[in-house]
């Protein structure tokens, strides 16, 4: 069994991005299977955003047992169709969006869907895949110290990171922002995967929050916050070093194609722009002798990172799926100039197969540096 060390924390950081979090159980299946057998969860802080909040909860629900946490994600996202997850306002969802802006422009708002996209089908399904009671007895048998699930508040702007965790867990503020103990409930889960338009807000006490990757300015925060000194990231990202240099358009974007493109930057800027970050600070500790850091009062410190990222651009798999997509959607998102809008909605088995093939694949391209990171004997 795999043993585990409380002087070096390890945590978990699951990004998000809609249909694309199927690619986070393929590494994670992947990584269970190199690890001992019967291994009990073997992160200390589990972090997830998005739709990767999702899979963090699952993951913190089933601590005892990573495998038996892994296959149930595994069993949900191989067999995942859209109707488990959304249904669309209307017939007509881009003539909603147009609706929705005008309203917003009025002293009094007209009677209009608040999203373009009704999510009441995931809360269903949430309600029936997860035990979301089981966290906190897992936390009191030592199987996790902290699960925390991020969303953004729409009225101050801030990214609250809800979290459950041990005694001695502090709550904490920094640049827009802030750790919140909580219960972790399914409104929380909701909350952190509304992407912006498409689901609705939700409402938490006496705010209303939005998809956790708006605006998360520092991902990897959240984590260290709640003690973690060694990180593994999973991102959905496309394979940005392999992208081209340019894109040829023949016509004006689509309404459908901006808001792919402002989605996506939320979920891939700032996750890759944070690690980038970290990668550089621990490379500047090393020449900061110790008594300075003391002197100084310098709370940073190293802290051991493991990337695994996708390794193929994820909106050019979903071309190859575009076939999957229900009828009321493909009459508004064109493979042509949606892919980012048309991978984040893809929930489909073909699409999310896909991804979990992947994800697997790129885990195992990384077995040398994930069994270093776990500490596994060769």
């Amino acid at each position: 069994m795999l043993e585990r060390k409380n002087e070096e924390r390890i945590g978990l950081l699951l990004s998000g991005g809609g249909a694309r979090a199927a690619y986070q159980v393929g590494v994670l299946s992947a990584i269970a299977k190199l690890l001992p057998k019967d291994t009990q969860n073997p992160f200390h802080i589990i972090s997830g955003t998005s739709a990767g909040a999702l899979n963090a909860a699952s993951l913190a629900s089933h601590a005892h047992r990573l495998r038996t946490g892994v296959r149930l994600l595994e069993y949900v996202w191989k067999n995942i169709s859209s109707e488990q997850i959304y249904t669309p306002q209307s017939g007509n969802m881009l003539g909603s969006a147009s609706a929705m802006l005008l309203s917003s422009m009025r002293s009094k708002p007209a009677d209009v869907p608040r999203s373009l996209l009704d999510n009441s089908p995931l809360n269903s399904l949430l309600n029936r895949v997860l035990k979301l009671n089981k966290i906190q007895r897992n936390i009191d048998k030592g199987l996790i110290d902290a699960l925390s699930i991020t969303a953004s508040a729409y009225s101050t702007g801030e990214s609250v990171s809800f979290y459950q965790g041990v005694k001695g867990l502090k709550d904490w503020e920094g640049p827009h922002r802030i750790g919140r103990r909580s219960q972790i409930i399914h409104s929380h889960l909701l909350a952190s995967s509304a992407l912006p338009i498409l689901f609705p807000a939700v409402k938490i006490g006496n705010q209303f929050f939005g998809d956790g990757a708006v605006r998360q300015l520092a991902p990897t925060s959240t984590p260290i916050h709640l003690g973690a000194t060694r990180l593994l990231a999973v991102g959905v990202s496309g394979n940005r070093n392999k992208a081209p240099l340019e894109n040829k358009m023949t016509e004006a974007p689509s309404l459908s194609q901006i808001i792919g493109h402002m989605l996506n930057s939320a979920f891939v800027d700032t996750l890759d722009n944070d690690l980038e970050f970290l990668r550089d600070m621990n490379e500047v500790l090393d020449f900061v002798p110790q008594h300075v850091t003391n002197q100084k009062k310098i709370r940073a410190q190293k802290i051991e990172l493991l990337e695994i990222s996708p390794s193929k651009e994820m909106n050019l798999i979903a071309t190859d799926f575009y076939h999957e997509l229900p009828r009321q959607m493909a009459k508004h998102i064109k493979v042509d100039s949606s892919s980012t809008l048309l991978s984040l909605v893809l929930f489909e088995k073909g699409f999310c197969n896909a991804l979990w093939d992947l994800g697997y694949e790129d885990a195992l391209e990384k077995e040398a540096e994930i069994r270093e990171f776990f500490r596994l004997q060769k």
